[in-house]
Order: structure tokens, then sequence, then C-alpha cells
């Protein structure tokens, strides 16, 4: 299923964050962790089925090949949905503040 702009999965949205920066794939499961602040450890099946799926919508490239190691950097493309589900997200808990304000009350 190709990606259509809408909400993205949690997987799709921290590769992203860690392709601001270019990576190969171990160098990319580290990073993915770090930008989650450990909340999110992404194994190789997982990893390498996303990055396919996204090379294929456009949000990554695959930057290099050097026989070893597969190098990928998000697109421009890539780095405007990411930016628009970051707003999304940002959106969502703007509008979780009633939340706060009901527990304030009782």
């Amino acid at each position: 299923m190709a990606y259509n702009g809408g909400p993205m999965t949690e997987a799709m949205y921290y590769v992203l964050l860690a392709l601001m920066h270019p990576n190969h794939g171990y160098q990319l499961m580290h990073a993915i962790t770090e930008v989650s602040n450990g909340r999110l450890k992404m194994g190789p099946g997982t990893l390498y089925g996303v990055l396919s799926r996204m090379q294929k919508d456009g949000l990554i490239l695959l930057a290099e090949d050097d026989g070893r190691r597969k190098t990928y950097q998000i697109t421009p493309d890539g780095e405007q949905a990411l930016r628009i589900e970051y707003a999304r997200l940002k959106s969502m808990i703007q509008d979780g503040y009633i939340l706060e304000v009901g527990a304030e009350n009782e």
C-alpha cells in the first residue's frame, strides 16, 4: 500500500526523523532508538520493510550502495511529509489540552 499523505505509522515517522542525517541500516536502527529516547527499538525485518516501502513512495532514496552497506537519505518529499505529520501530531497534543483543563476543574 503506497503512502497517500495520511497519518504515518510510528515506524515511518521515526525512520524519517532518523534520516534527517543519511544513515545505513545498522546505524539507522540505533538512530531510531536515539531519536525516540529509547521508546522504539526497531528490528531489521521491520526496518527494511519500511525502508523498501518508503523508497517506492519517494520519501527516501538510496544515496550509496558500496556492496556491503546501503546508505539512505530523506528526499524533499519525505521531509515535507515528515513536517506535515509533525504538525498533525502537535495539533493533536494541543487538542488534548482539554484533559489538563478538565483535571484542574475537578
